[in-house]
Protein backbone atom coordinates (compact mmCIF):
# COMPACT_ATOMS: atom_id res chain seq x y z
CA UNK A 1 0.00 0.00 0.00
CA UNK A 2 2.87 2.41 0.75
CA UNK A 3 4.44 1.72 -2.64
CA UNK A 4 1.13 2.21 -4.42
CA UNK A 5 0.56 5.50 -2.59
CA UNK A 6 4.12 6.59 -3.47
CA UNK A 7 3.48 5.80 -7.14
CA UNK A 8 0.28 7.89 -7.19
CA UNK A 9 1.98 10.79 -5.38
CA UNK A 10 5.00 10.79 -7.68
CA UNK A 11 2.75 11.03 -10.75
CA UNK A 12 -0.10 13.27 -9.64
CA UNK A 13 1.21 15.59 -6.91
CA UNK A 14 2.71 18.34 -9.12
CA UNK A 15 -0.29 18.36 -11.48
CA UNK A 16 -2.67 18.41 -8.49
CA UNK A 17 -0.89 21.43 -7.00
CA UNK A 18 -0.89 23.24 -10.33
CA UNK A 19 -4.61 22.59 -10.85
CA UNK A 20 -5.53 23.73 -7.33
CA UNK A 21 -3.40 26.88 -7.38
CA UNK A 22 -4.56 27.85 -10.88
CA UNK A 23 -8.25 26.89 -11.15
CA UNK A 24 -9.60 25.57 -7.85
CA UNK A 25 -8.53 27.99 -5.13
CA UNK A 26 -11.96 27.70 -3.48
CA UNK A 27 -11.10 24.13 -2.42
CA UNK A 28 -8.33 25.36 -0.10
CA UNK A 29 -8.90 26.56 3.47
CA UNK A 30 -8.56 30.32 3.88
CA UNK A 31 -5.37 30.20 5.95
CA UNK A 32 -3.68 27.80 3.52
CA UNK A 33 -4.72 29.88 0.50
CA UNK A 34 -3.31 33.03 2.14
CA UNK A 35 -0.05 31.19 2.96
CA UNK A 36 0.33 29.97 -0.64
CA UNK A 37 -0.42 33.43 -2.00
CA UNK A 38 2.15 34.98 0.35
CA UNK A 39 4.78 32.47 -0.76
CA UNK A 40 4.13 33.20 -4.43
CA UNK A 41 4.37 36.94 -3.95
CA UNK A 42 7.11 38.30 -6.17
CA UNK A 43 7.42 35.11 -8.29
CA UNK A 44 7.16 36.13 -11.97
CA UNK A 45 6.17 32.71 -13.33
CA UNK A 46 2.91 30.73 -13.10
CA UNK A 47 2.80 27.48 -11.18
CA UNK A 48 3.25 25.34 -14.31
CA UNK A 49 6.48 27.11 -15.31
CA UNK A 50 7.77 26.86 -11.74
CA UNK A 51 7.12 23.12 -11.60
CA UNK A 52 8.59 22.58 -15.05
CA UNK A 53 11.82 24.43 -14.17
CA UNK A 54 12.27 22.58 -10.88
CA UNK A 55 11.47 19.18 -12.40
CA UNK A 56 13.94 19.70 -15.22
CA UNK A 57 16.64 20.85 -12.80
CA UNK A 58 16.12 17.82 -10.59
CA UNK A 59 16.15 15.44 -13.56
CA UNK A 60 19.45 16.93 -14.72
CA UNK A 61 20.94 16.51 -11.24
CA UNK A 62 19.68 12.93 -11.09
CA UNK A 63 21.27 12.04 -14.43
CA UNK A 64 24.51 13.71 -13.37
CA UNK A 65 24.52 11.67 -10.16
CA UNK A 66 24.16 8.45 -12.15
CA UNK A 67 27.28 9.25 -14.20
CA UNK A 68 29.43 10.08 -11.18
CA UNK A 69 31.11 7.44 -9.01
CA UNK A 70 28.77 5.69 -6.64
CA UNK A 71 30.47 7.08 -3.52
CA UNK A 72 29.72 10.72 -4.41
CA UNK A 73 26.90 10.42 -6.96
CA UNK A 74 24.01 10.38 -4.50
CA UNK A 75 25.57 13.05 -2.30
CA UNK A 76 26.09 15.36 -5.27
CA UNK A 77 22.50 14.93 -6.47
CA UNK A 78 21.01 15.59 -3.02
CA UNK A 79 23.28 18.53 -2.16
CA UNK A 80 22.85 19.96 -5.65
CA UNK A 81 19.07 19.81 -5.36
CA UNK A 82 19.17 21.55 -1.98
CA UNK A 83 21.50 24.27 -3.24
CA UNK A 84 19.55 24.86 -6.44
CA UNK A 85 16.22 24.94 -4.59
CA UNK A 86 17.47 27.34 -1.94
CA UNK A 87 19.07 29.59 -4.55
CA UNK A 88 15.88 29.59 -6.65
CA UNK A 89 13.76 30.56 -3.64
CA UNK A 90 16.21 33.27 -2.60
CA UNK A 91 16.23 34.67 -6.13
CA UNK A 92 12.44 34.76 -6.27
CA UNK A 93 12.17 32.41 -9.25
CA UNK A 94 10.07 29.74 -7.52
CA UNK A 95 7.98 29.64 -4.35
CA UNK A 96 9.04 27.65 -1.26
CA UNK A 97 5.96 25.41 -1.53
CA UNK A 98 6.92 24.41 -5.08
CA UNK A 99 10.34 23.26 -3.82
CA UNK A 100 8.56 21.10 -1.21
CA UNK A 101 6.24 19.65 -3.86
CA UNK A 102 9.13 18.72 -6.17
CA UNK A 103 11.12 17.24 -3.27
CA UNK A 104 8.17 15.09 -2.19
CA UNK A 105 7.71 13.93 -5.78
CA UNK A 106 11.37 12.92 -6.04
CA UNK A 107 11.37 11.09 -2.69
CA UNK A 108 8.23 9.10 -3.48
CA UNK A 109 9.63 8.14 -6.90
CA UNK A 110 12.54 6.44 -5.11
CA UNK A 111 10.05 4.22 -3.23
CA UNK A 112 8.93 2.51 -6.46
CA UNK A 113 10.74 -0.87 -6.53
CA UNK A 114 10.90 -1.25 -10.32
CA UNK A 115 13.34 1.15 -12.01
CA UNK A 116 11.61 0.88 -15.39
CA UNK A 117 8.26 1.70 -13.78
CA UNK A 118 9.82 4.71 -12.04
CA UNK A 119 11.11 6.03 -15.37
CA UNK A 120 7.66 5.62 -16.91
CA UNK A 121 6.07 7.54 -14.04
CA UNK A 122 8.63 10.32 -14.47
CA UNK A 123 7.67 10.65 -18.13
CA UNK A 124 3.92 10.61 -17.42
CA UNK A 125 4.33 13.41 -14.89
CA UNK A 126 4.92 16.11 -17.51
CA UNK A 127 1.77 15.52 -19.65
CA UNK A 128 -0.35 15.47 -16.51
CA UNK A 129 1.23 18.76 -15.43
CA UNK A 130 0.33 20.30 -18.79
CA UNK A 131 -3.26 18.97 -18.57
CA UNK A 132 -3.63 20.26 -15.01
CA UNK A 133 -2.35 23.70 -16.04
CA UNK A 134 -4.74 23.92 -19.00
CA UNK A 135 -7.94 22.16 -17.81
CA UNK A 136 -7.59 21.72 -14.05
CA UNK A 137 -8.97 18.60 -12.40
CA UNK A 138 -10.90 17.77 -15.55
CA UNK A 139 -7.65 17.55 -17.50
CA UNK A 140 -6.01 15.39 -14.82
CA UNK A 141 -8.92 12.94 -14.81
CA UNK A 142 -8.94 12.89 -18.60
CA UNK A 143 -5.23 12.05 -18.71
CA UNK A 144 -5.59 9.37 -16.01
CA UNK A 145 -8.49 7.83 -17.94
CA UNK A 146 -6.40 7.67 -21.13
CA UNK A 147 -3.55 5.99 -19.25
CA UNK A 148 -5.90 3.40 -17.72
CA UNK A 149 -7.48 2.68 -21.12
CA UNK A 150 -4.04 2.13 -22.62
CA UNK A 151 -3.01 -0.19 -19.79
CA UNK A 152 -6.26 -2.12 -20.15
CA UNK A 153 -5.53 -2.72 -23.85
CA UNK A 154 -2.09 -4.24 -23.19
CA UNK A 155 -1.38 -7.95 -22.78
CA UNK A 156 1.59 -9.74 -21.25
CA UNK A 157 2.12 -13.43 -22.17
CA UNK A 158 -1.44 -13.52 -23.44
CA UNK A 159 -2.95 -12.23 -20.19
CA UNK A 160 -4.42 -8.75 -19.58
CA UNK A 161 -1.87 -6.35 -18.12
CA UNK A 162 -4.20 -5.22 -15.31
CA UNK A 163 -5.22 -8.76 -14.32
CA UNK A 164 -6.61 -9.69 -11.78
CA UNK A 165 -8.18 -6.24 -11.42
CA UNK A 166 -9.44 -5.95 -15.00
CA UNK A 167 -10.93 -8.39 -15.79
CA UNK A 168 -11.72 -9.19 -12.17
CA UNK A 169 -10.27 -12.49 -10.95
CA UNK A 170 -11.16 -12.93 -7.30
CA UNK A 171 -8.59 -15.64 -6.33
CA UNK A 172 -5.81 -13.48 -7.77
CA UNK A 173 -6.65 -10.57 -5.44
CA UNK A 174 -4.89 -12.38 -2.59
CA UNK A 175 -1.54 -11.16 -3.95
CA UNK A 176 -2.46 -7.73 -5.37
CA UNK A 177 -3.01 -4.90 -2.90
CA UNK A 178 -2.65 -6.83 0.36
CA UNK A 179 -0.79 -10.13 0.38
CA UNK A 180 -2.57 -13.07 1.96
CA UNK A 181 -0.66 -15.67 4.02
CA UNK A 182 0.99 -18.52 2.15
CA UNK A 183 -1.45 -21.17 3.38
CA UNK A 184 -4.36 -19.18 1.87
CA UNK A 185 -2.80 -18.88 -1.62
CA UNK A 186 -3.49 -22.43 -2.74
CA UNK A 187 -3.87 -21.45 -6.44
CA UNK A 188 -1.09 -20.40 -8.79
CA UNK A 189 -1.32 -17.31 -11.04
CA UNK A 190 -3.15 -17.88 -14.29
CA UNK A 191 -0.08 -17.09 -16.43
CA UNK A 192 2.17 -19.92 -17.60
CA UNK A 193 0.84 -22.82 -15.47
CA UNK A 194 -1.25 -25.73 -16.64
CA UNK A 195 -1.99 -26.99 -13.14
CA UNK A 196 -3.64 -24.12 -11.25
CA UNK A 197 -3.36 -25.83 -7.84
CA UNK A 198 -0.27 -24.81 -5.91
CA UNK A 199 -0.99 -26.65 -2.67
CA UNK A 200 -3.89 -28.35 -0.97
CA UNK A 201 -6.36 -26.52 1.19
CA UNK A 202 -6.45 -26.68 4.96
CA UNK A 203 -2.78 -25.87 5.64
CA UNK A 204 -3.54 -23.15 8.14
CA UNK A 205 -1.14 -23.59 11.09
CA UNK A 206 -2.77 -24.55 14.38
CA UNK A 207 -1.39 -24.54 17.94
CA UNK A 208 0.01 -27.88 19.18
CA UNK A 209 -2.15 -30.02 21.48
CA UNK A 210 -1.95 -28.99 25.11
CA UNK A 211 0.13 -31.27 27.29
CA UNK A 212 -0.94 -31.76 30.94
CA UNK A 213 1.40 -30.14 33.43
CA UNK A 214 3.11 -31.90 36.37
CA UNK A 215 0.48 -30.63 38.82
CA UNK A 216 -2.34 -32.05 36.71
CA UNK A 217 -0.52 -35.37 36.36
CA UNK A 218 0.03 -35.54 40.17
CA UNK A 219 -3.63 -34.77 40.89
CA UNK A 220 -4.71 -37.43 38.43
CA UNK A 221 -2.44 -39.98 40.15
CA UNK A 222 -3.88 -39.17 43.58
CA UNK A 223 -7.40 -39.72 42.31
CA UNK A 224 -6.58 -43.16 40.91
CA UNK A 225 -4.33 -44.27 43.78
CA UNK A 226 -7.06 -45.65 46.11
CA UNK A 227 -9.03 -47.42 43.41
CA UNK A 228 -8.43 -51.22 43.55
CA UNK A 229 -7.35 -52.77 40.37
CA UNK A 230 -9.69 -55.49 39.20
CA UNK A 231 -8.09 -58.45 37.55
CA UNK A 232 -9.57 -59.52 34.36
CA UNK A 233 -10.97 -63.01 34.48
CA UNK A 234 -9.86 -65.16 31.64
CA UNK A 235 -12.16 -67.40 29.72
CA UNK A 236 -13.36 -70.36 31.82
CA UNK A 237 -12.42 -73.81 30.60
CA UNK A 238 -15.29 -76.12 30.13
CA UNK A 239 -14.89 -79.75 31.25
CA UNK A 240 -16.03 -82.79 29.31
CA UNK A 241 -19.71 -83.16 28.96
CA UNK A 242 -21.23 -85.51 31.62
CA UNK A 243 -23.70 -88.16 30.62
CA UNK A 244 -27.24 -87.55 31.67
CA UNK A 245 -27.98 -88.84 35.13
CA UNK A 246 -28.16 -87.78 38.73
CA UNK A 247 -25.82 -85.07 40.02
CA UNK A 248 -22.81 -86.43 41.88
CA UNK A 249 -23.29 -89.97 40.53
CA UNK A 250 -19.79 -90.98 39.37
CA UNK A 251 -20.54 -94.64 38.77
CA UNK A 252 -22.36 -96.24 36.02
CA UNK A 253 -25.72 -97.88 36.32
CA UNK A 254 -26.06 -100.66 38.87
Amino acid sequence: LIRLASLIISVALPSFYIAVSTFHQEMLPTTLAISIAAGKEGVPFPAFVEALLMELAFEILREAGLRLPRAIGQAVSIVGALVVGQAAVAAGIVSPLMVIIVAMTAITSFAIPSYSTAITMRLLRFPLMALGASLGFFGIMWGATLVLLHLNSLRSFGEPYLSPLAPLHTPGLKDTLVRAPWWAMYLRPRVGYRDPVRQRKGLMPAPPPRQPGPEEQEGKGQKTRGVPVQEKEGPQKKGPAQPPGEKGDRGGPA
